[in-house]
């Protein structure tokens, strides 16, 4: 099936999704009769702003909110304001009954928005992006607004080319996208993007999974699109410009009825600067993305919602060349392809029970080719996979408990081809094949059996739950995983303590899966280890705290350590760029994290964090594809080593001013304390091949990247605000100090990789 085809996904995805709920308000006034009024939601816990109207009915439904505490605010001109507090907690709706009374007569309820400042439910830290983050974001390259807003936050890493890594794991990062679990890498390099734009609230997950949530745990990324409760017709484009020849356009519209709704989004990047180059001159580096979208939901009944989503995407780039590279006319192109629909059914049975089935079907492909003149090798590849996933849950609550019981089956057929032709011998081993061609499909079956309830024992919150795993690709593994969390608050105190475990099973990166496993690739050298990789099995602890500080202001704090057995890495086939799985013996990470978190203190909003993390690697490898004499000593040695994500401290910040007459300006800032890495020579001999100013920030007697430090600024105006239309602006200068960074540099596993230069950007955004 082509990247362009229509698949049809039959998914809950957009309204079963975990940690997310949904809110019923009806307002009404002494004598019962329904009031059409204003409607505002804040929780400053996940950085939520929501306003909206309810219909002539008295009601408007809030859709897709995660979990925690809100402020509803209500007003109606004649009637005096009201304000009070709800929790979200469940996937069943929460139904909440305002009464408004005449002006004169009502009564004064002073609930303050940062009422909301702690969840004192969670048993992890949860880090929520909002509408006015999203909004305000720094502007980044096409195909990193996520992952870039992701790294924003205490315990990310964002290596060359836009890979996340979640506390020092490797391609263990899970995406939800309304509620439909993406595994696969979805770094720049090997997927399309989803647009910021198209994004209402983010959650980031480090720890204290859900028993809903399985396979990819180095951490999970929660992401909501769309769904605005307004009636009418309402939506946004956005134009951007930028250096390296960055232009792009993103428009969304919504058509809502009573009780149907469908929006479509559309969106087109191109640039000069795609990927992270490995010399200063940023060779052959153009990427061209695009996506589109269709979403139709429709409520028959006010217990039964249907729904239907489509998505496409596509990217088209270039891989940077190095100087010897250019200079023989070398032109490798990449693409990838991702297809995705939805459909959807859910029903409440009561106000106590929730049933969803959803199922998901995609298609996802990727290609590489290369030129004549590619050196000091040619390669070429074509793989992929359909994916067809069917998840059924049922949510209930009873008295403390918050329950849910369901199973999943992810079915998909993975393709593989992949060649080579060695153009310059002299850089490889004589015993290396000079040529290669390798195919193969296999069927990937994995299925999975949940439960998971939230107790509430006044004070104290305790989340438990249990998983059942069964994986089958290249191994045959299954494993049962417990989970468990506890939160206890202190009211009187503004505090919340809280500790989790979590028993991971982690499948291995699908990516040249087969390729690295296959029997074939014994023709390539004289010495070949192929071991097929396991999955890793893990376990996760995490304590901390959270503080709420002069009412304004949170502090999150953290603990964690992490034991992994065949821990999941990567490994580059010759110099083709290439990667496939590998795994060794095991991986010892720990670490702390501290985040003082401003939602709004007059004109002052931001955040600061610093992250400490030190991660060990004890071999041998027991999974993956080696070649020549090192792949044999990499069998026998107990050697440890730092992981590749050993960056031992790391510091963010971003400090936001919002001026008079709707303007506002911002600073942000970020230290990382180097990456380490390998290389086999000397320094002049890294020299003749990066040149002296790329060596100049690395250190050979520590066998690390110097220190980085960027900043970037960024300024907005509101041109036009009334209650049907917005027109605002945005300038974004990123590193100030047009410092050069390295942020990798000859790594047995990444290559050289470059921070952009400073750069430019201006984006005008237009609301309807």
């Amino acid at each position: 099936m082509s990247g362009s085809a229509f698949i049809l996904i039959l998914s809950l995805a957009q309204f079963g999704q975990s940690n997310t709920g949904e809110l019923r308000v009806t307002v009404t006034d002494l004598d019962g009769l329904p009031l059409e009024s204003s409607v505002e939601l804040i929780s400053d816990a996940n950085g939520f702003r929501q306003s909206l109207q309810t219909d002539q009915r008295g009601i408007v439904i809030a859709k897709r909110l995660p979990f925690g505490t809100y402020r509803v605010a209500v007003t109606r001109d004649g009637f005096g304001p009201f304000a009070g507090l709800i929790d979200v907690r469940s996937a069943l709706p929460t139904e909440y009954h305002v009464t408004l009374s005449i002006a004169p007569v009502q009564t004064e309820i002073t609930v303050r928005a940062d009422d909301t400042l702690l969840d004192v439910h969670r048993s992890t830290t949860v880090q929520r992006l909002g509408g006015e983050t999203l909004q305000r974001r720094t502007s980044s390259l096409p195909g990193r607004s996520l992952p870039d807003l992701v790294n924003s936050q205490p315990g990310w890493l964002l290596e060359a080319n836009g890979v996340l890594h979640p506390r020092g794991s490797e391609y263990q990062t899970q995406y939800v996208v309304d509620g439909l679990p993406l595994t696969d890498n979805r770094s720049p390099a090997f997927a399309p993007e989803i647009d910021a734009d198209d994004v209402r609230t983010i959650g980031v997950l480090t720890g204290g999974y859900p028993a809903e949530y399985g396979r990819k745990l180095g951490g999970v990324i929660e992401v909501v699109t769309g769904g605005e409760a307004r009636r009418g017709l309402h939506g946004s484009v956005a134009a951007s410009i930028g250096s390296f020849n960055t232009k792009g356009a993103n428009a969304i519209g919504e058509y809502a009825w009573p009780r149907t709704t469908l929006s479509a989004t559309a969106g087109l990047t191109d640039t000069e600067r795609y990927l992270d180059p490995p010399v200063e001159q940023n060779y052959t580096n153009r990427g061209t993305i695009s996506h589109y979208g269709v979403r139709f939901e429709h409520d028959a009944t006010d217990a039964d919602r249907l729904g239907a989503i489509v998505r496409h995407g596509q990217a088209n780039f270039l891989v940077p060349n190095e100087q010897i590279q250019q200079e023989a006319g070398q032109r490798q192109d990449r693409r990838s392809d991702e297809t995705a629909g939805q459909f959807s059914y859910q029903r409440v049975f009561s106000a106590h029970v929730l049933a969803d089935v959803r199922g998901m079907a995609r298609t996802v492909s990727a290609g590489l080719w290369s030129n004549a003149a590619a050196i000091p090798i040619a390669a070429e590849q074509d793989r992929g996979f359909r994916e067809l996933y069917v998840k059924g849950s049922l949510a209930a609550h009873f008295r403390a408990h918050e329950l849910k019981f369901g199973a999943d089956l992810d079915a998909g057929n993975i393709r593989e081809r992949f060649g080579y032709q060695i153009t310059d011998p002299s850089r490889f081993d004589p015993d290396v094949a000079p040529i290669f061609a390798f195919t193969d499909r296999q069927p990937d079956r994995e299925h999975a059996l949940f439960v998971q309830d939230q107790i509430g024992l006044g004070r104290v919150t305790v989340n438990a739950g249990v998983r059942w795993d069964r994986y089958r690709l290249v191994v045959d593994e299954a494993a049962v995983s417990p989970r468990l969390g506890v939160a206890w608050s202190w009211p009187a105190a503004d505090l919340v303590l809280r500790a989790s475990y979590d028993r991971a099973f982690q499948t291995p990166a699908v990516e040249n899966l087969l390729l690295a496993s296959s029997p074939a690739v014994e023709s390539l050298s004289d010495t070949v280890i192929r071991l097929p990789v396991p999955p890793s099995r893990g376990n996760f602890y995490e304590g901390g705290v959270s503080k709420a500080l002069f009412a304004h202001a949170r502090l999150d704090a953290s603990y964690f350590a992490r034991t992994m057995l065949n821990a999941a890495d990567d490994d580059l086939l010759l110099n083709t760029g290439v990667s496939f799985p590998i795994a060794f013996r095991r991986a010892d990470i720990h670490g702390a994290e501290i985040k003082l978190d401003v939602p709004h203190w007059n004109a002052f909003s931001g955040s600061i964090s610093y992250g400490y993390m030190r991660g060990t690697g004890v071999l041998p490898i027991t999974g993956g594809l080696f070649l020549g004499a090192e792949g044999a000593s990499l069998l026998e040695s107990t050697d440890s080593f730092p992981v590749t994500q050993d960056q031992r401290h790391t510091v963010r910040g971003r400090l936001i001013y919002q001026l008079p007459a709707s303007a506002w300006v911002g600073l942000a800032a970020a230290y990382g304390s180097g990456l380490p890495f390998e290389f086999a020579g000397d320094r002049e001999e890294a020299i003749a091949q990066y040149g002296e100013r790329i060596v100049d920030q690395v250190n050979f007697e520590t066998g690390r990247v110097n220190p980085s430090f960027s900043m970037d600024a960024s300024g907005g105006f509101l041109i036009l605000r009334n209650a049907k239309r917005s027109l605002r602006v945005q300038a974004d200068v990123r590193n100030l100090t047009n410092r050069l960074t390295v942020i990798n540099f000859a790594g047995l596993f990444s290559g050289t990789a470059l921070a952009p230069p400073r750069s430019v950007a201006v984006r005008l955004q237009a609301g309807f």
